[in-house]
């Protein structure tokens, strides 16, 4: 009897590889108070991002958009234009591209906005198939968590939301562009008297090292997904236009904007596809055709084409980039989630800099 009882708990004991004792148990707990305070200084950090993030935003959007454009900045600097005829001409450009953007919007977003109950009750009708497998939801809700109906509930007022959700304050437009002006211009000035605060020449060196590494990477990844994304968004206007979906060019504008942002982006996209294909299509597989196509679209272009053009050298890991996508989103709502991979390149570069790669083995 024993015997069994002895080879029972053998079965399920724990796997322990080589156990040691800890040599100090001081080390131990200084080790446990630098990580506390490294974790204290990061809640704070985080505070601080969240409370300052009005002010933050533009002027780190503008520090982003500055050192992805240094190098051609330094390029037509060398050829003996001016950096503040540069600047001015690049931030005319922007203005203008934001104010054709929100010009190409308005009519349409108008009239789907004024569409809203037509549209609502379409939707609806489109999807009473769906409305069993709801209902069933719905009752096992009620039985789970109880009733929450306090009384006749109203729709919901997403206009407002949306917005506010989507224009900015005046004065961050004017920050931001202030502020892109002014780094773009002294950039360089900038970058020289930052490396002077460091003591030691191999800190300067480094500090160096650092920023023109953000810069290239930064260029070279960004320039070669915005020549993507303006594909996919002239391939989805185009496809919109073949199956009939009314303001293709719409659909083209914001699948190559929304592109910027993996996975949710896309996502977004095929919603909106998918949404419009009810309201504008007879049946439901008519309206599936749209959102089916941009899916093998994305799924090309991610896993084929921009691995291949962009490389292995600056492709990110999958896991980091949902990761940093949720972290900013969270922080920082929509302009978070479009700063995402920019901010998780420049920490990769700043961690590769700082604790270079070692080729360890670790154990199996």
């Amino acid at each position: 009897m024993e015997y069994i009882r002895a080879k029972r708990a053998s079965r399920y004991a724990l796997v322990i590889n080589d156990p040691h004792p800890v040599g100090s148990i001081g080390g131990l707990w200084s080790s446990a108070g630098q990580a506390a305070t490294i974790g204290i200084f990061l809640l704070l950090f985080g505070a601080f991002l969240y409370v300052g993030r009005t002010i933050l935003l533009p002027i780190l959007i503008a520090a982003v958009v500055s050192l992805t454009l240094a190098p051609l900045i330094r390029a037509v600097e060398r050829r003996g234009i001016s950096p503040w005829i540069t600047a001015i001409v690049i931030v005319l450009l922007a203005l203008g591209a934001l104010a054709l953007a929100a010009m190409a919007l308005a009519g349409p977003v108008g009239e789907w906005i004024a569409r809203a109950p037509e549209i609502g009750a379409i939707i609806k009708q489109k999807l009473s198939v769906l409305q069993t497998p709801l209902a069933a939801m719905r009752r096992l809700e009620t039985e789970l968590f109880g009733s929450q109906a306090a009384g006749p509930a109203r729709p919901p007022n997403v206009v407002l939301p949306v917005i506010a959700f989507v224009t900015p304050a005046a004065g961050q437009l004017l920050l931001l562009f202030g502020t892109l002006l002014f780094f773009l211009v002294g950039l360089s000035g900038l970058r020289v008297r930052l490396a002077l605060l460091f003591s030691g020449h191999e800190a300067k060196l480094r500090f160096l090292r650092i920023v023109n590494d953000i810069e290239k990477n930064l260029a070279g990844y960004l320039a070669i997904v915005t020549v993507i994304n303006a594909a996919v968004g002239t391939v989805t206007a185009l496809g919109a236009w073949l199956i009939g979906l009314p303001d293709p060019t719409i659909f083209g504008l914001v699948a190559a904007v929304l592109n910027y942002i993996p996975y949710v982006g896309p996502a977004v996209v095929v919603l909106l596809l998918f949404a419009v294909g009810l309201v504008s299509f007879p049946s439901l597989g008519h309206a599936l055709v749209a959102p089916c196509g941009f899916i093998g679209l994305t799924t090309l272009e991610g896993h084929f084409i921009t691995p291949a053009i962009v490389g292995r050298r600056i492709t990110l890991n999958p896991l980091m980039v949902v990761l940093a996508l949720a972290f900013w989103t969270w922080m920082w709502g929509p302009i978070g989630a479009f700063l995402a991979t920019p901010l998780s390149i420049i920490g990769l570069v700043v961690f590769s800099h700082l604790f270079p790669p070692d080729e360890v083995k670790l154990p199996d």
